[in-house]
């Protein structure tokens, strides 16, 4: 990686760093017709298109009972961890759970919210060829702590499906599993077929087939938001060390080669040594050719900042899905930066702990979404209901503004179920 100058950044640089996506377009009209088709044809079109895109021939596509036995028959130790991680999850997301309340706001007049849960979700479990356990941890867990009546979980199928997300998926608490990935996974969720009851909302992250699904039954069915490739922006400063921000940058870029992965400093010094610690790290990774992409592509690089300041105003602008703060006084920098999907603050906190297991969720807004949302969680999957209870004193406190108001908008009718209540002998 090149260091590259904040200052020297022109209009197209700055437009690949700050204008990511999820490249929606360029497959919404494929997206389009096999949505459409699944709505028509149901199970029919699911099979169709998982023997054409997976180049599996699917018969039942429930596979519950199949994750139920994955659970038991997997590694101990995988089995463990599995399980220590969703106990973390949970514990965290349970902290979220908010309780209903009431409240007097005056005379005769209490109101309050209460919460309730979505009734039927869908996840979308990333799976096939790879294995992604920690995203059913992450997208089924807040939805069963939420009190979700039905979680149902559709995941890639494959020759052999793997019994490590098969087992997280049942682990999580998922109530039905089916084997159906890619965007006719999303129309089956969002309409319903034959053997896939439809939801309310959908949820979790995926490739962009995936994601132009989501957006395209968007309206019909309830959506968390759309993702795009894996985002991290790392900001250091002189006592950073090199070495740990070049792994989490490699951390990422693993992941996809449209992945993002971004570090600025105002330090010359450290932005020179983490670019060097990537490339002295890179060729011992596994996925180093996945690495290489992503670290070569326009959205990442290692920049220079003229100033903190500078430096920070960066950070808030690209509004990271990962930021992860490794500098002296990481609480103060924090405290300037509004928009990331979730912060990891200090040396010993890598993106990957997140990822798995510290309790925090991974499903987070990317392509500059932070700015507007945050990332899954119990909130995610539950609805408020505003309540009010209002006595004689309470209304006829509040009889001037409201009649006032509604004769202002030509709603008579509004003015009128006010002052009903105030007519002596029944209005005669």
């Amino acid at each position: 990686m090149n260091v590259q100058e904040l200052a020297d950044l022109g209009p197209d640089d700055r437009r690949s760093l700050f204008d990511r996506d999820a490249g929606v377009e360029a497959v919404r009209e494929d997206v389009q017709e096999i949505v459409s088709r699944v709505r028509e044809e149901g199970d029919v079109a699911v099979r169709e298109f998982t023997e054409e895109f997976d180049g599996v021939a699917v018969g039942n596509l429930d596979v519950t009972d199949a994750a139920e036995r994955a659970y038991e028959e997997i590694d101990d130790e995988i089995r463990a961890a599995i399980e220590t991680a969703a106990a973390n999850v949970r514990e965290f997301h349970e902290a979220q759970l908010p309780d209903d309340w009431r409240r007097s706001f005056g005379p005769g007049r209490e109101l309050g919210r209460r919460f309730r849960p979505i009734e039927r979700v869908g996840v979308y479990v990333p799976g096939g060829a790879a294995a992604y356990p920690s995203s059913a941890l992450m997208g089924v867990i807040p939805a069963t702590v939420a009190g979700v009546e039905q979680v149902a979980v559709a995941t890639p199928p494959a020759e052999e499906m793997n019994p490590v997300t098969l087992a997280a998926i049942h682990a999580a608490g998922a109530d039905r599993v089916f084997n159906v990935g890619g965007a006719q996974a999303v129309a089956a969720l969002a309409y319903g077929t034959e053997q896939v009851d439809r939801v309310q909302k959908i949820v979790g992250p995926g490739n962009k087939w995936v994601t132009a699904a989501k957006a395209e039954v968007r309206g019909d069915v309830e959506i968390d938001f759309l993702a795009g490739p894996s985002e991290l922006l790392v900001f250091a400063d002189e006592t950073a060390d090199p070495a740990f921000v070049a792994a989490d940058l490699l951390a990422q870029a693993e992941h996809d080669p449209e992945a993002s992965v971004v570090a600025v400093t105002d330090d010359e010094a450290t932005a020179e040594a983490i670019a060097e610690a990537v490339e002295a790290q890179l060729p011992e990774r596994e996925r180093a050719e996945v690495a290489r992409e992503a670290l070569d592509n326009d959205e990442s690089g290692v920049f220079r900042a003229r100033s903190s300041s500078e430096a920070v105003l960066f950070a808030e602008e690209y509004a990271a899905e990962h930021l992860s703060i490794q500098a002296d006084d990481d609480e103060a920098i924090l405290d300037r930066i509004d928009s990331a999907g979730s912060v990891f603050l200090g040396p010993y906190t890598p993106v990957a702990a997140g990822d798995y297991a510290s309790g925090t969720n991974h499903v987070l807004p990317t392509n500059g979404l932070a700015k507007l949302t945050g990332g899954l969680s119990v909130d995610t999957f539950l609805r408020s209901t505003t309540v009010q209870r209002l006595d004689e004193d309470g209304l006829a406190d509040l009889s001037g503004t409201i009649t006032t108001l509604a004769e202002a908008e030509g709603l008579e009718a509004h003015a009128e179920s006010v002052r009903k209540r105030f007519e002596d002998d029944g209005g005669e």
